[in-house]
């Protein structure tokens, strides 16, 4: 049995069809379903909308993908009993499915305890783990569309991630999405667990390969020539932010909330206190001189606030002026998706490069675990996933101390 969603008509907006063929009974059967899209946004090598992840053709994908598992389960079942299905009756389910209410869970579908565990965790979490946790969710309902049949917990075995990872690369996402995503099926195959249900959790085990991250960071040097640069007026806002997120180490969505009130004297040093959005860390931080004279500039206070897109669009701008063009490698977005491109550093540039750059540039400089006091990290080893792997000033140090020695040794 095949399913092909066609659209009849190159032109205006269209009606989706969907064609089910049955070769064994020499059946061909068409239905038009309420769904409509343009030909331009239609992907007709993939039957579905172009750009899934726009939301409204992220819904309309989902009540595709809610047909055809419809159709493949109810139909193979009416043919297993030697029933015939009556295409009026398809067509009305065809129209409830595209309604537009949510198709109940089966109590024991591997989304329902999926959602369960969600549910739960909810008010434990911060807002960035549960957007995480929606972000599996949803994959796995594509997933689904994917495979045309709903994952139950006795399905999800080692064939199960072998699938995963063929349909993962299939649909370009990168390896840290595929391996973060099976992980979490193993959280919840161990939570189906803990409520008594068996599963076949010890078939999961996959080795997961640290993934190496291409990392952007900005070096003393480079740093220093944004802060020399001159600027247009309407750009120094952002400069000022840049160069305090490179000397505080925060989130975009902590130095951007920074207030002067709450700076405070600790035995003469100015002290900046705040609780991080993310972790509800309460942080006491002391403000490098940069921050301090970059307030001062500002008339005693922090620059004005900016939206995150109008931020990251303009330290491009600053760092193309300061002529940072070197060429790197890094993850960029293209489409709805990040890809490894070769791009001159200003381009690469987003909210978070400061607080790569404050952990780079300091680390071996300062105690790690003063580092780690500033930024929030509970733990070592995610702090150094913030590291430049290739920081270029330790690859010198070392090689300068090879020329000492090297040289010292020719002098004995």
């Amino acid at each position: 049995m095949t399913f092909d969603f066609f659209l009849p008509s190159k032109e205006g907006q269209n009606y989706i069809y969907l064609r089910v063929k049955n070769s064994q009974k020499k059946s061909n059967n068409t239905f038009r379903t309420p769904l409509k899209i343009s030909p331009e946004n239609w992907d007709e090598k993939k039957q579905r909308p172009t750009n899934i992840y726009k939301k409204k053709y992220k819904i309309l994908n989902k009540k595709l993908d809610n047909i055809k598992i419809y159709f493949i389960e109810n139909l193979n079942k009416k043919d297993a009993e030697g029933k015939t299905y009556c295409h009026r009756t398809l067509a009305r389910e065809i129209n409830k499915i595209c309604s537009g209410k949510e198709p109940e869970l089966s109590k024991d579908s591997f989304l329902f305890y999926t959602q369960q565990y969600i549910n739960i965790r909810k008010e434990l979490i911060c807002n960035s783990t549960y957007k995480r946790y929606k972000v599996f969710y949803h994959l796995l309902e594509r997933y689904e569309g994917y495979v045309l049949k709903r994952l139950y917990i006795e399905t999800i075995n080692a064939d199960f991630v072998n699938n995963f990872i063929r349909f993962g690369k299939e649909e370009e996402y990168s390896e840290n999405t595929i391996y973060r995503t099976i992980h979490f099926v193993k959280t919840i195959l161990n939570f189906a667990e803990r409520k008594g249900v068996r599963t076949a959790i010890r078939e999961l085990e996959l080795r997961r390969e640290r993934q190496f991250k291409e990392m952007v960071t900005l070096t003393e040097q480079e740093i220093i020539k944004i802060k020399t640069v001159p600027v247009p007026e309407e750009l120094q806002a952002a400069k000022d932010w840049l160069l305090i997120s490179c000397y505080t180490g925060q989130r975009f969505s902590d130095f951007m909330n920074f207030k002067t009130d709450k700076i405070q004297k600790i035995n003469g040093k100015d002290c900046l206190s705040f609780k991080q959005q993310k972790t509800q860390k309460q942080i006491t931080l002391p403000l490098h001189p940069t921050v301090i004279n970059t307030i001062e500039r500002n008339g005693n206070t922090f620059p004005k606030k900016m939206d995150i897109q109008h931020y990251n669009n303009d330290i491009k701008k600053i760092a193309q002026l300061a002529s940072l063009n070197e060429p790197v490698k890094a993850r960029k977005r293209i489409g709805y998706r990040t890809k490894n491109v070769y791009a001159e550093k200003w381009e690469i540039l987003s909210s978070h490069i400061g607080r790569r750059s404050f952990a780079t540039n300091f680390y071996g400089k300062i105690p790690t675990a003063l580092l780690m006091e500033a930024t929030g990290h509970s733990t070592e080893q995610m702090f150094l996933l913030y590291i430049n792997p290739v920081d270029k000033g330790r690859i010198l140090s070392l090689s300068n101390y090879f020329d000492k020695m090297y040289e010292e040794r020719l002098m004995v």
